[in-house]
């Protein structure tokens, strides 16, 4: 009997032509990648854009949004959607970047204003309160004036951080007001009952698991509900302490203008019971200065800058390989997502919120 030998193995040089060119091709991209970021270095040092950030901040960089053929710029920061200390996408959080921008218009001797494009409909009652010290501070420290420009949503927290600025704008159907403080949580134990679990707990103090969502009506005593309306009556407290220390301040350097603005009618007080607002009746209690649209604001800046021209700027993240690998470097908690047709806000129990009901689950 002959021997069979097996077939030789057919050598598939097609796969390594393709791994290859595959290969060579990320080799080049890297290389062109790597060469357009040195280029545009250059290119910012040049023009004197660094881009760089401060204390480890966000990297920015300046684009023109309207050109007016003039070194005058204000700068247009927006703030959009719930107001929250967490991180966004790009690894840093609204505060962070709000920061980051401010310091980066003081910095440019050429920022004469700052509009605020507010678009929120509140959020976090830190987070909030950070930005408007941040407003504040800057304008202080910098003698440049802040607009807010109210959209179409400026309630709550939204007004909270609008409320430092020395001008505020808002359309006269511009839904704003809604001051207030808001916390809400979830009782489960009715529940738990039906299905037969019940909660064992062990705690170091009666008040350590206050709020907690396995408590029977029983056990929530109302010395806790007291403690708890405490804390939104001290938040409270203060939400109006800043409405009527901005209005006072922002009053106290329009007093000179040709258009003073608006001030705080005497029973103001009456309207922060968490209402919401149409900018006009925003208008008739002093809560806002002008009615208009953005535009109505340039102009506003302009006239309180006491300039004639300037180019409209905004300062947008620099995303670059640092960027990326931040982003493959955040930590990812899993969550089951139910696709709705909307986004959700990603409010939390037990937390305080400057933020409209409507938000709330």
């Amino acid at each position: 009997m002959s021997s069979l030998r097996p077939p030789a193995p057919r050598r598939r040089v097609g796969s390594w032509v393709v791994i290859l060119l595959v290969c060579c091709l990320a080799a080049f991209g890297l290389v062109g990648l790597f060469a357009f970021k040195l280029n545009r270095s250059f290119s910012s040092l040049l023009k004197g854009e660094t881009g760089s950030a401060h204390s480890g901040g966000p990297r920015l960089e300046e684009v023109t949004v309207e050109s007016d053929e003039t070194e005058n710029k204000i700068v247009v920061i927006p703030v959009e959607g719930i107001i929250m200390s967490e991180a966004l996408d790009r690894g840093f959080s609204m505060v962070e970047m709000i920061e980051e921008q401010l310091k980066r218009a003081a910095d440019d001797d050429h920022v004469k204003a700052v509009i605020l494009k507010v678009d929120s409909p509140g959020g976090e009652v830190l987070a909030s309160d950070d930005i408007n010290h941040l407003l504040a501070d800057f304008q202080e420290q910098n003698d440049i004036p802040v607009i807010a420009s109210m959209g179409s949503l400026a309630a709550s927290g939204g007004y909270y951080v609008s409320a430092p600025c020395q001008w505020i704008v808002a359309n006269k159907l511009t839904l704003t007001g809604s001051i207030g403080v808001i916390m809400s949580t979830l009782n489960y134990r009715g529940l738990m009952d039906k299905v037969g679990v019940r909660p064992e707990v062990f705690k170091s103090g009666r008040f350590k698991d206050m709020l907690r969502g396995s408590k029977s009506e029983s056990e929530i005593t109302q010395e806790e509900r007291d403690m708890i309306q405490a804390l939104i009556n001290d938040a409270y407290g203060e939400f109006k302490n800043v409405v009527a220390e901005g209005r006072k301040k922002a009053n106290d350097k329009n007093k000179h203008e040709d258009d003073p603005g608006q001030a705080l009618v005497k029973n103001w007080e009456q309207y922060a019971d968490g209402r919401v607002l149409t900018g006009r009746e925003a208008f008739k209690i002093g809560l806002v200065d002008e009615l208009g649209n953005f535009d109505a604001a340039v102009e506003s800046a302009k006239r309180l800058a006491d300039i004639e021209k300037a180019n409209l700027v905004k300062y947008h993240e620099v995303f670059d390989l640092a960027s990326l690998f931040r982003l493959f470097g955040k930590s990812q908690t899993p969550a089951i997502k139910v696709d709705l047709g909307l986004e959700t806000p990603r409010v939390k129990p037990g937390r305080m919120y400057y933020l409209m009901p409507t938000f709330v689950y």
